[in-house]
């Protein structure tokens, strides 16, 4: 039986329920559970039942290790995905998780602390991925995860300016230490180069409208906070055009994160290196929420097509009615897997 045949199977089998399973093997802490816990705010456990993973089921089922080795999550976030495949693959997979952002990485900590020794989190971006895993120990992966979503820390808590939902500071850097926040970029950038960056990163249709406005409203005051950003996207926008689903500036907020944390360059360098990090049998997985993303791992997808690798759909898994209903935020979501073949 071929392996997408089989996969059909045991997912009718598996279903879309909740895998209860608990405990782990008993170990020392990770060293980043260690250092976070001296200086990093943990997330308190009401703060992590809040995030909810998208497509878990989907992921579970598709990446779970049948014969332990490594898990690879370079976007560990909370660690959802990362807690739900460590219950399901049993005592002998263990985890490297990876984030750019501190303070999501001490919650994963928190959220993953019973899983002891199993698990290893590394501050850094995906985009290192290969020399992350090799500083690991990591020499092949059973399973690789990139969710390319932010996290519901980082929208509705981090105060860095991801949503348009107040007076945050315009900062948008997963890592605040590392690079240009939102403001400075929106602050030097000349209107054509905003514009562009609007109409590819978030297909904005307005975005030489918008840019134009920004670029008047800052010889005036310069733009500070996310509030300052939002006033700029509802005044460019004809009220007519407002979407009735979503809020006016999400394109716009969308656009300036991803140009500010460069995640279309990340993705591009990161996507081969997942792939070769694979053993035999191993799953790559990338959740993106995007279609200039979602074209991206496409393309790297089809092009290691017949080089050892196959993509187990043809099409990206969606988020069905039940989980949008109960996540808004997953409508979005599209789910590739790329395996790697046996003896590749």
């Amino acid at each position: 039986m071929s392996r997408k045949r089989h996969d059909r199977g045991d997912r009718k089998r598996y279903g879309s329920r909740a895998v209860a399973r608990r405990g782990a093997a008993e170990g020392e802490p990770s060293a980043f559970k260690r250092e976070a816990s001296g200086g990093n705010t943990i997330e308190p456990e009401h703060a992590a039942a809040r995030h909810v993973p998208v497509l878990i089921d989907e992921v579970t089922f598709l990446l779970r290790p049948r014969r332990g080795g490594w898990v690879v999550d370079g976007t560990i976030g909370m660690g959802g995905h990362a807690e739900q495949l460590l219950e399901t693959a049993g005592g002998e997979s263990r985890l490297l998780g990876i984030d750019r952002d501190p303070e999501a990485l001490a919650r994963a900590a928190r959220r993953l602390e019973r899983f002891g020794a199993r698990v290893v989190l590394v501050r850094g971006t995906f985009r290192h991925l290969r020399a992350i895993a090799t500083d690991a120990g990591v020499e092949r992966a059973a399973a690789v995860l990139l969710d390319l979503r932010l996290s519901s820390y980082q929208l509705d808590e981090s105060g860095r300016g991801f949503s348009f939902q107040g007076e945050e500071p315009l900062d948008m850097r997963f890592d605040p230490s590392e690079g240009a926040t939102a403001a400075e970029l929106l602050g030097r950038l000349p209107a054509e180069e905003i514009a562009g960056l609007l109409a590819a990163y978030g297909e904005e249709r307005h975005a030489q409208r918008i840019a134009r406005v920004l670029v008047e409203q800052r010889r005036r005051s310069p733009l500070r906070t996310a509030a300052d950003l939002v006033s700029v996207v509802k005044r460019a926008v004809p009220r007519a055009a407002w979407s009735k689903r979503t809020h006016v500036a999400t394109r716009t907020f969308q656009a300036v994160r991803m140009a500010v944390n460069d995640e279309p360059g990340a993705l591009a360098e990161a996507l081969p290196q997942a792939a070769a990090l694979l053993e035999d049998g191993g799953r790559l997985g990338v959740i993106s929420f995007h279609s200039g993303e979602d074209r991206v791992v496409k393309h790297a997808f089809r092009s290691l097509a017949g080089r050892g690798f196959v993509e187990l759909e043809p099409s990206p898994v969606t988020a069905g009615r039940e989980e949008t209903a109960q996540n808004p935020r997953a409508r979005s979501a599209k789910l590739r897997v790329l395996a790697r073949g046996e003896g590749a």
